[in-house]
């Protein structure tokens, strides 16, 4: 009786073997977390040391939000700039070419006589460059999507918006040559209301094609938009209206026109916000944005894996479990009868 009990115990500890290997499969849909320290090199491998820097800016406050590296190895960049002599105590927007070393070439402002800003900048596949903020009135904000040539020179702008705030955060050419814009608005009456992520496709002149929004009853905000290799969209920002804590990292896959194909929030008992998302090789996402629910310091950069959707569980998985299960009943129950033959 004995050894039988040893084969049971050995016939249980196989499947649960079995068990472990077959559950660390990835499943679709399914996301990995990987928390990357604030300060500091991770692993064996040294940290890269600077090799250059370079400040731009006067006496007011100048901020860049977005850069990209051109095709001419130089790069872009976009922010604000409140250190305009014509423009005392408002903000415009603010971009600058600089050259590989990052010295400036030359430097464009936009604005008003409200506060502009802008927060996303890329080159466009006629050289120039789009860009997306926005721009305020007397009372509220809009959209502010602006078209230059190589040169930084305008050649067209628009605003999205209306009665209430609006926010453009993220902007990039489409396929089609048009642009997909994601933001939020801002729907409220005497202070009452909430934010909703907001997404705006356009024509390559800028002119809107279609909208959509998506939230809940409390403020949800999209930060990223990008194209996907299926034609449609994936946005990520954060949500107020559900998940675990105060926020949450959210993510909307959308089909081309902009219609929801899933969505998902990533977070624990605190505030978490995703900042900007791509498209990974495997077909999955890669996030980057900020957790307060963990990691080591008051605020942790939060890098985060999403597999692909059309991963599947691995086949099989139950019934390989449920197999060894029965092997080692049935040899069980045969050295039971053996013995009491």
């Amino acid at each position: 009786m004995n050894k039988d009990i040893k084969y049971l115990v050995f016939g249980m500890c196989v499947a649960f073997v079995l068990l472990g290997a077959f559950a660390g499969v990835s499943v679709g849909g399914g996301v990995c977390k990987w928390h990357v320290k604030e300060w500091g090199s991770v692993g064996s491998n040294p940290a890269p040391e600077e090799e250059w820097d370079r400040t731009f800016g006067g006496p007011g406050l100048d901020r860049g939000y977005s850069v990209q590296q051109t095709s001419d190895g130089g790069y872009i960049i976009v922010g604000e700039t409140s250190s305009c002599l014509s423009d005392i105590a408002t903000s415009d927007v603010w971009l600058i070419k600089t050259d590989s070393e990052g010295i400036k070439e030359w430097d464009r402002k936009f604005g008003g006589l409200f506060d502009d800003c802008g927060y996303s900048v890329q080159q466009t596949s006629d050289g120039g460059y789009i860009i997306v903020g926005e721009t305020w009135g007397i009372t509220t904000s809009d959209v502010w999507l602006i078209k230059t040539d190589s040169e930084g020179n305008e050649e067209w702008n628009r605003t999205f918006g209306g009665w209430c705030d609006t926010c453009g955060r993220s902007v990039q050419q489409t396929s089609d040559g048009g642009y997909i814009i994601a933001g939020w608005v801002y729907p409220y009456l005497f202070g009452i209301g909430s934010k909703d992520v907001l997404l705006i496709k356009t024509d390559s002149k800028g002119n809107e094609e279609w909208n959509r929004t998506f939230g809940g009853s409390d403020h949800d905000c999209g930060y990223s938009v990008q194209q996907t290799s299926d034609g449609g969209y994936i946005i990520t920002g954060y949500t107020n209206s559900s998940g675990a804590g105060e926020s949450d990292v959210l993510l909307i896959k959308t089909d081309s026109h902009g219609n929801k194909e899933w969505a998902m929030t990533i977070g624990g008992s605190n505030l978490d916000k995703g900042y900007s998302v791509e498209q990974t090789s495997d077909g999955g996402h890669i996030i980057v944005g900020e957790t307060y629910s963990s990691g080591t310091g008051d605020g942790d950069v939060w890098l985060i894996k999403i597999t692909p959707p059309s991963e599947k569980e691995a086949p099989g998985f139950e019934a390989i479990f449920a197999i060894a299960g029965l092997v080692v009943l049935a040899y069980f129950l045969k050295r039971r009868k053996l013995n009491n033959g």
